[in-house]
């Protein structure tokens, strides 16, 4: 948990949004692998927050250290969630911000205070919304995905029980033009 807490506190959870306000209770719902919660906070009707791609980067180190036989379903579900949100074939035509680690660059933070939130919401496009970032949110979260390909393969061919999700996960992460292939 040692290496859990070291990623989660380097980044500014309070200053980035989820589905239902700020993201200052992900560190603890990840430290307690809350899935379900973690889920409804960073996918909610299709869309991904500034958090996901955070989240999703951190479950996923954390993943590929566990055996087959220690994952959850609800785990799986997170990632699931996420992938259906996401639009593979359109990953290639958008332009993301260079790097990750932009997305937390002051220009797409809120304020630390969050008394004026629901003025910020109110905006044509609220602080960190852009459309630049607001894709990156979407194009980061399915690199990593994509990414962990192997890691989801391993799981797969060592559990049976989630065996079937993942394959619905891996089928989410395929373009049309991969599925061809397959």
């Amino acid at each position: 948990m040692n290496t859990l807490t070291h990623l989660t506190t380097n980044i500014p959870w309070q200053r980035l949004t989820t589905a239902y306000g700020r993201g200052t209770d992900i560190p603890r719902l990840i430290d307690t692998r809350q899935y379900e919660e973690l889920a409804n906070l960073i996918e909610h009707q299709s869309t991904l927050w500034q958090t996901t791609p955070w989240v999703l980067r951190i479950l996923l180190q954390e993943l590929a250290k566990q055996k087959p036989e220690q994952v959850s379903s609800e785990e799986i579900q997170l990632y699931s969630a996420v992938a259906s949100a996401i639009n593979v074939d359109e990953m290639d035509s958008q332009n993301p911000v260079e790097t990750m680690n932009e997305l937390l660059d002051e220009k797409y933070l809120w304020p630390e205070d969050e008394e004026d939130d629901e003025l910020w919401w109110e905006e044509e496009e609220p602080r960190g919304y852009e459309q630049q970032a607001f894709f990156s949110y979407f194009s980061f979260s399915y690199w990593l995905l994509k990414d962990s390909i192997p890691v989801f393969t391993a799981i797969m061919e060592g559990n049976d029980k989630l065996a079937p999700s993942i394959q619905e996960l891996l089928l989410m992460l395929q373009s049309e033009g991969d599925s061809a292939d397959e």
